[in-house]
Parts: structure tokens; C-alpha cells; sequence
């Protein structure tokens, strides 16, 4: 796990921006998405705009391709295993504390 810290550092640090991470929702949701389109529908500047695809490209959570003049973007499907990855570490950890728990707080009630 320790191997995957920066990848897993580099996707948080890239989706703890709202308006990125607004993006990526709407590229995972349309499938396929312009530039163009997505400076359309945003509050921030087309340099903005190109800016936060960068980031998210460069941290592997979008594909680019080109159409001539046009840019597709489209979400990368192991963008998010690092990520996914470390919440499911924790999740069965937090599982297994949350199970001794109940049974715990079982015998407590029991006396």
C-alpha cells in the first residue's frame, strides 16, 4: 500500500478542489465531453477550465483524444483504483472495530 501513497496523495489532492471535482463528475456522467462543452457549462474561465483538465489528466483520472481542432475528454476507469483501493483498506478495518464494538456494548447490556 505504501507503494501507492503518491498516486493515492496526487488523486486526492486533484479531487479536493470543488469546482474540479464538479468537473470530473460531469465527464464521468456525459461519458464524453469537449473542452468546449465543458467551458460552456462552467463558472470559471475557459484558462480555468483547461487548467483543471490538466490537473486531471495529469493525475490519471481523464483520457485526452483528438479530433482535429477538438479535445474529448472521457473519465479513465483505474483513475480512481488508488483511491479505491485505500477506502477499502479502510472500510474492512473500520468494520472490524465497529464489529468488537457491538459485541462488546452486548456484553456490557448483559450485566
Amino acid at each position: 500500500m505504501a507503494a501507492a501513497a503518491p498516486k493515492l496523495d496526487l488523486v486526492l489532492k486533484t479531487l479536493a478542489d470543488p469546482t474540479r471535482r464538479a468537473m470530473y463528475q460531469r465527464i464521468v456522467q456525459a461519458g464524453e465531453v469537449t473542452a468546449t462543452s465543458l467551458v460552456k457549462g462552467a463558472r470559471v474561465s475557459q484558462p480555468a477550465v483547461s487548467q483543471h483538465l490538466r490537473a486531471l489528466h495529469g493525475a490519471g483520472l481523464v483520457s485526452e483524444r483528438r479530433e482535429g481542432r477538438n479535445v474529448h475528454y472521457s473519465a479513465t476507469l483505474r483513475g480512481l483504483a488508488p483511491l479505491v483501493d485505500w477506502l477499502g483498506h479502510y472500510g474492512q478495518f473500520w468494520r472490524e472495530r465497529f464489529d468488537e464494538l457491538e459485541k462488546l456494548l452486548g456484553e456490557l447490556s448483559d450485566e
